[in-house]
This record gives C-alpha cells, sequence and structure tokens, in this order.
C-alpha cells in the first residue's frame, strides 16, 4: 500500500485486497480506512518518524471492511520524488501470529494510555491559564520521555514561548518569527506533528539550542476551537525517539488544547463576571438579583446607597419595596425617609432570578409636585384679576351710561390697578422661566447703590399705613459692581416680602454697608420669621414662607427664586436668616468697586415718610 503527501491511497496491491477487503477501485484516491480511531496518532507518528529517520517495522492493528481487527507487523518506508521531497509513504504488512508480542504490545499501550489519561487529568484540573501551561509542560517530559520542553503561543506573526521545563528560566517570554520556524513549517504541511534531527535541518528554531547536545526535536500542534493556539516542543538531547513518544507528543498536543480550551473559557467568564460586576457596581441605579424565592441575592453600591440598607440587611430577604406585578411595567414607591424610586423587573428564564433596576426619581417627583402647585398656584392667582377686569370691563360695557363720572373713574382704576397685578405676575413668570433655563443675564459695572436704595425705598413707603419702612446707610456708600436694573429688582422683591411677610405691621429697615471687597445690604422685618432648616428652601422655584397657608399671602412662589438668579448673574449672593425673637433679615451682597471710589451722600430720607438716615460710625 503507498499513500501520497495528503494520505490519500495511492497504490492497493491484490495482496491488500484479500488483507482488508476493499478493491483497489474503490479505495484509491480516498483517505485510508484501515487505521481505528485510537490508533490515528499512532500512524500519524509512525508516518513522521519514518520521514524524519528511516524505515521503520512495529507491530500494530488494522480494520477489515468488515470491521474485524486484524494484528499486522507494518514496514514503513519513505517514497522520494525527483527533487528529493517526500512523495509519499509506502508500506508493507504481514499478518502477526505471535499473540504473546501483540498482547505484550497492547498491555505496553494499555498503560500509556492510561498515563495519559492521569496527566489529562492532572492537567485539566486547574483552570488558570499560566497554571494548565505549566502543567502541560512539566508533563511532557515525564510522559514522552523528552529531556526538556516549552509550550508556545502564536501571536499575531509571531510565537513566545510562555511556558518551559528543564530550561533555563530566562527563556521564558522569548518570541521569534512564525513563518521561519517549525511550527510555521508544521502549519504548512497540514499535519499535527513534526520531527526534525540534526541530520536533515537546523535546529536553531527559537532558542532551544540552550539545550547542549540537543538532536532532536519533536512538536505536536494544540488547537483550540478548532484553530491553532499554539505548540508543544520535546527536545531531546540524550535519549532517541520513537514512532511511541511521537504518538504521545501528538495526543498530549490535543488534549492540551482542550484543557487551554476550558481555561480560556474559564478566563474570558471571570472577565465577564468581573466586567459585569463593574458595570453593575458603577452604576447609579440600584441594582438587585433575586432568586427563584424572590430573595435578595445580589445587591449593588448604588442600591445600599438609595435604600440605606447593605447588603448584609438584605441578603436572603424580599426586597424592600414592592415589585412590578410583571416584566415591562414600573412602580413608584416612597421609602420611609422621603425618597422615591421607580423599580422595574427583568425575568431571566434560564435561571428562575429576577434582576431588579431601580433609580431615584425624587427630583423629577418634585418637580412634577411643583409642576402641578404651579399651574394651581398659577391659576389661583391669575383668576382673581383677571376676574376683577372682566367684570369691571364688562360693567362699563353694559352699564356705562347709567354711571356717573366717579363710578367709572373707579372701575377703570380698578382694572388700572388689577391689570398691573397682571402685569407683575407674567413679569415673575417670564423671569422664572428665564432663570430656570439659565438665560438671565446682567451687566457688571460701578454703579450708585446708595442712590437707588434711597429711590426704591421712597417708592415703597406708602405700600402699607401699618409699617414703617426705614434707611440706614453712611454719608459715602462705596459704589457696587452690578446691574442697577437687576440690582432694583432684588431690592424690589425683598421689600414686597418683607411687607408681604409681616401681616401686622411693625419696622422694616433697610441697611447698606462695606465689608472688605463686598458691599452688603440687609432688609430686616418683624414678620413670621423663617422656621429653622428652610434658610434654603425658601430660594427653591414655587416655595413660599407658610407653606401650609399659601393662600394667606398670595404669590406664585417665584420671587426669591429670581432674587438669587439675579444676584448670582452679578457675581453677587442673597440669604436668609432668621432673626430673634421674630422676624426675617435677607442678606444681599455685590462686589465692591476699586477702594476709593465712593458713591455720593445719600439723600436724607423725609422724616415725615417715616425714613430715618444714619451717618456711617
Amino acid at each position: 500500500m503507498a499513500v501520497d503527501p495528503a494520505l490519500r491511497v495511492a497504490a492497493w496491491n491484490p495482496a491488500a485486497e484479500r488483507m482488508f477487503g476493499w478493491s483497489a477501485a474503490e479505495i484509491r484516491g480516498l483517505p485510508l480506512p484501515i487505521v481505528p480511531d485510537e490508533l490515528m496518532a499512532e500512524y500519524h507518528a509512525v508516518l513522521e518518524r519514518v520521514r524524519a529517520g528511516g524505515p521503520l517495522s512495529i507491530v500494530s492493528r488494522r480494520l477489515r471492511r468488515d470491521g474485524s481487527a486484524i494484528d499486522v507487523r507494518m514496514d514503513t518506508s519513505c517514497l522520494y520524488g525527483d527533487d528529493g521531497g517526500v512523495a509519499g509513504w509506502v508500506a508493507v504488512f504481514h499478518p502477526y501470529e505471535d499473540a504473546g508480542t501483540v498482547r505484550s504490545h497492547m498491555t505496553e499501550r494499555a498503560r500509556l494510555v492510561r498515563r495519559l489519561t492521569d496527566v489529562v487529568a492532572d492537567i485539566n484540573a486547574d483552570l488558570d491559564l499560566g497554571a494548565v501551561l505549566d502543567r502541560i509542560a512539566h508533563s511532557l517530559t515525564e510522559l514522552t520521555g523528552a529531556d526538556a520542553g516549552g509550550f508556545v503561543l502564536i501571536e499575531d506573526d509571531r510565537l513566545r514561548l510562555v511556558s518551559l521545563t528543564r530550561l533555563s528560566a530566562h527563556l521564558r517570554g522569548y518570541s521569534a518569527p512564525l513563518a521561519s520556524s517549525l511550527f510555521g513549517e508544521l502549519l504548512r504541511s497540514g499535519k499535527t506533528v513534526l520531527l526534525a534531527t540534526d541530520d536533515t535541518r537546523s535546529l536553531d528554531d527559537l532558542i532551544w539550542a540552550d539545550l547542549d547536545g540537543l538532536h532532536t526535536i519533536a512538536l505536536g500542534v494544540s488547537n483550540v476551537q478548532g484553530r491553532p493556539y499554539g505548540a508543544l516542543y520535546a527536545l531531546y538531547s540524550r535519549r532517541k525517539v520513537g514512532h511511541v513518544e511521537l504518538e504521545l507528543l501528538e495526543l498530549l498536543a490535543a488534549h492540551a488544547g482542550v484543557a487551554l480550551g476550558n481555561a480560556m473559557a474559564y478566563q474570558e467568564i471571570v472577565r465577564q463576571r468581573a466586567h459585569e460586576h463593574a458595570v453593575v457596581d458603577s452604576s447609579a441605579d440600584g441594582i438587585a438579583v433575586l432568586g427563584r424565592s424572590g430573595r435578595v441575592r445580589k445587591w449593588n453600591r448604588s442600591a445600599a446607597e438609595l435604600t440605606g440598607l447593605s447588603f448584609a440587611e438584605v441578603v436572603g430577604r424580599p426586597p424592600p419595596f414592592p415589585l412590578p406585578a410583571r416584566q415591562g411595567e414600573n412602580v413608584k414607591h416612597r421609602l420611609a425617609g422621603g425618597r422615591w424610586l421607580e423599580i422595574l423587573v427583568t425575568d431571566i428564564p434560564e435561571t428562575g432570578e429576577r434582576v431588579v433596576d431601580f433609580r431615584d426619581i425624587s427630583e423629577a417627583k418634585a418637580l412634577e409636585e411643583e409642576k402641578d402647585l404651579f399651574l394651581a398656584t398659577a391659576g389661583h392667582e391669575l383668576r382673581t384679576p383677571i376676574t376683577v377686569v372682566q367684570g369691571f370691563a364688562s360693567t362699563l360695557a353694559q352699564r356705562w351710561d347709567q354711571l356717573d363720572e366717579d363710578a367709572r373713574r373707579s372701575a377703570v382704576g380698578t382694572i388700572a390697578e388689577r391689570s398691573a397685578t397682571l402685569a407683575r405676575l407674567v413679569e415673575n413668570l417670564l423671569l422664572g422661566s428665564a432663570a430656570a433655563g439659565g438665560d438671565l443675564s446682567s451687566g457688571a459695572a460701578p454703579f450708585d447703590l446708595a442712590r437707588l436704595l434711597c429711590d426704591t425705598t421712597a417708592a415703597f413707603r406708602p405700600f402699607s399705613p401699618r409699617h414703617t419702612l426705614l434707611l440706614e446707610v453712611p454719608e459715602r456708600l462705596p459704589r457696587a459692581v452690578g446691574d442697577p436694573v437687576a440690582t432694583d429688582v432684588v431690592i424690589g422683591q425683598l421689600l414686597e416680602n418683607a411687607f408681604k411677610y409681616s401681616p401686622d405691621g411693625g419696622r422694616i429697615v433697610v441697611r447698606a454697608a462695606a465689608d472688605g471687597d463686598r458691599v452688603v445690604v440687609t432688609v430686616d422685618d418683624e414678620g413670621i420669621g423663617i422656621p429653622k432648616g428652610d434658610e434654603e428652601r425658601v430660594f427653591g422655584r414655587f416655595v413660599q414662607g407658610e407653606a401650609g397657608d399659601r393662600r394667606r399671602f398670595g404669590g406664585i412662589g417665584l420671587g426669591l427664586y429670581i432674587v438669587r438668579r439675579l444676584a448670582h448673574a452679578q457675581g453677587g449672593e442673597v440669604t436668609a436668616h432668621a432673626r430673634h425673637p421674630r422676624g426675617t433679615r435677607m442678606r444681599f451682597t455685590l462686589h465692591r468697586a476699586e477702594p476709593g471710589v465712593s458713591g455720593t451722600p445719600a439723600a436724607r430720607p423725609d422724616a415725615d415718610a417715616g425714613g430715618t438716615f444714619h451717618d456711617a460710625e
């Protein structure tokens, strides 16, 4: 029998037909069908050994066409082409009747198979890729009798020595081109094992010359998921290499590919788990995983922060909030601390687990409540002046001739007053919208703050007969840096609030003074004051003092929100402070102009209007 380099049958004589049952016409050009699967590695090893070392005679077992086995002595030699290269192999088969020798041969093979099984089990006992590679290299010398060895990985178009045994440690990590290596030759041949001796080629492949007396290199390819991943090199410097060693090398390399595939799959799972954990732990959403029983198995950092419950406090228990009835729905739930959560679930049918995702929607919920409150408040505030304007306008239109001059003037005056109220409401709404969108802008130039305070307080003195409005400024107040129009709105709103939230009357005092690089304006009243803890809340949108009695004071709760935004737009600040025993102090600051630049002397208010003036100390 003869086979070509692709191991297809090229010659099949009549004796082969009688011994194995196939005719030449049936088998020529096909892969050889007589080698049992469990002896395929031995078959490749024999061919490689013959190619590298000359004719070889062994006792083995082959299959007949009817499936029965026959023990044979097989003499194998190489066939050479005109160019001197290997053109195939020729084998002569003789029936072998020495049962004792066959039994001895099979016993030894069984022993080697058991040893190989033990070695493979040891290799697969670890799932760490580096540890698996080291186990493979160490098992190589024990199983094949090699004097040294190593495992190389394919990295793009190069090889890298990643594991070794009985070689100098400094060789680990050595790299060499794949194309010019023995491994490259093996891949181009399409075989799984290669034998190289110093009689047939150079042994300078990689850096194996580190081993003194090296005369033979055997290598087998390790495939992972059907693709070449690396190669197992067995190096011989003292003993000879037979087909059995090559067969074991081929089998070990194949099993190494399986072990490496398992280790790589495990590493990928670990990497994916680490990635998932990193994503889950870094998520701003709370994420929990519930087992089949509906009890918590996982609880990420955000879940603990959102609920205030650690993993130890919730593991093995139901989640501390209700869940949607089914996937695709959501539940909004308020925790005991006041925080609102939106909760969603995703079912994992394969494991029976449920992934719960929940996020903080307190801000959105508050905004929704603010919107509802604004609509209710704005509707109420607008309804009153509109109703009055509409009523008086209808009266004038329908009864003009029946009304005397005084009644007409009174009706028109009321319409004008209520229209002004409407204009202020609309202006505040527009300013509030601009402030929320960050569109408020103001200038920043030196201006006479003392003059502005005099004019503004003078305009407010007739506001209420129950209040006394006082102005206290130094004779030469430093000029402030800002926008006089925006500052007038700020002072006006602070005074309006002072009147509004002191319904029983009392003193309202406006003071101004320099303080370092700032000019400070305070507005003090003797009104209802600010509850402790609400000093910042009053600057929110749609917020008023006495939140439980909003209709008592009216308004839409945008005044201080706009004031703070206007102050910030000028580089200033406004804060609220409770006074004792009652009342509120509003503190407004602006940057001071260059030192030495002062405003004009403040005009002395009219004493009959209730104003006072105090010189600076």
